[in-house]
């Protein structure tokens, strides 16, 4: 039986290990943080990636948890209102259609609660080495004993790991889009109620929309700049580097960046594509984020997941009996990279704002499962 090492326990790495399991193949997934993460924006799943979700039975929970915005409105620096829409919404887009908008983390906790049964997590790790040959992956972690497996998979994000291991540096692959992204908890101190606003001045901006029955907002604060060196693991030089860029914006940004000192999940990275010429390498391959992140600019990079996961999947379990990963491999990436040219595609077509519907409608649905 194949056995398969995911890293990466977000939206990419445990849908995979879903259908992995569903095709008689033996996922393990291993994630450096010690739990299921909690905290994140509101992600759309579009177009194929319904089907994909229609597919592993979870449209009628993800309903469930759905964000219910009544529309938007987009304020100037001192929080006059420019616009508002109750067709769209910054965050998701036409407010008619089928897609889905949920929190990430809800996502993803529906994700773990179907597979956390009949798949092994290794929670608190992380890989080391990988070493490759006719009989394996061999890897050894940063905390675990080595073990080794028939196939590794990285679909551990932007920062991925397995990628600078088997393919080199990240600065060969991520290429910075110009902007600046942060997202974090605050409570509802503007009272909204299922309505997003959203203010920008010059080169900085963010929005707010409530979640958790108006409870809870999550603020977004971000700011256009060429590549600053900063340390990943150095949240409250990140913290600093928001504050600094987005401390000039009024309105009520100043009592969100007070909040953003206080949040617990504060997240911030740079809005990157990452651009390869293959995804595998021998028995190693990556999924998502790891190997094309369209970015959040595009919308899509949930999307691209669950379909990344869907499609791998089932060209491994297709090759399974005549044992060869390298044609699975192949058939993985034809199939995938027109559908995540189009989608990649959608975070440049117009910088500063959102891609055309055209686009959008043509890019979700770019792919035949």
């Amino acid at each position: 039986m194949t056995t398969v090492l995911v890293s990466g326990a977000s939206v990419a790495g445990p849908a995979l290990a879903f259908w992995l399991r569903r095709h008689g193949l033996t996922p393990t997934v291993i994630e450096k943080a010690p739990a299921p993460r909690a905290g994140g924006q509101a992600i759309d799943i579009r177009g194929v990636a319904l089907d994909v979700a229609d597919r592993m039975g979870l449209l009628a929970p993800l309903r469930e948890v759905r964000t219910r915005m009544r529309g938007m409105s987009m304020l100037d620096g001192d929080g006059n209102e420019l616009m508002r829409s109750t067709e769209h919404a910054m965050s998701s887009g036409r407010l008619d259609n089928d897609d889905i908008e949920v929190l990430r983390e809800d996502l993803t906790a529906l994700l773990f609660d179907r597979t956390r049964q009949d798949v092994e997590y290794v929670f608190g790790d992380s890989i080391a080495t990988v070493r490759q040959d006719d009989h394996g992956v061999h890897v050894t972690f940063e905390r675990g004993a080595p073990r080794t497996f028939d196939l590794v998979v990285g679909a551990d994000g932007l920062h991925s790991t397995v990628r600078r291991l088997a393919f080199g540096p990240e600065k060969e692959f991520v290429h910075h889009l110009g902007t600046y992204l942060s997202v974090f908890t605050a409570d509802n101190f503007l009272g909204l109620e299922d309505w997003q606003v959203w203010v920008r001045e010059g080169h900085a901006g963010g929005g707010v929309y409530p979640v958790r029955g108006n409870t809870e907002l999550r603020v977004n604060l971000g700011f256009e700049a060429e590549p600053i060196p900063y340390d990943h693991r150095d949240v409250d030089q990140q913290r600093r580097l928001v504050a600094e860029h987005c401390g000039g914006l009024r309105w009520e940004v100043p009592r969100l960046l007070d909040a953003m000192w206080k949040a617990p999940d504060f997240y911030f990275d740079a809005m990157a594509q990452v651009r390869m010429d293959t995804w595998s390498r021998g028995r190693v391959t990556l999924l998502g984020d790891a190997g094309y992140c369209a970015s959040p600019l595009s919308g899509q990079g949930t999307s691209l997941a669950l379909v990344g996961a869907y499609v791998l999947a089932a060209e491994l379990a297709g090759h399974h009996a005549a044992g060869d990963h390298a044609a699975a491999l192949a058939r993985y990436e034809a199939r995938m990279r027109p559908f995540v040219a189009l989608n990649q595609a959608l975070a440049t077509e117009n910088p500063g704002g959102p891609a055309s519907e055209e686009s959008l409608e043509r890019a979700k649905n770019a792919i035949t499962l």
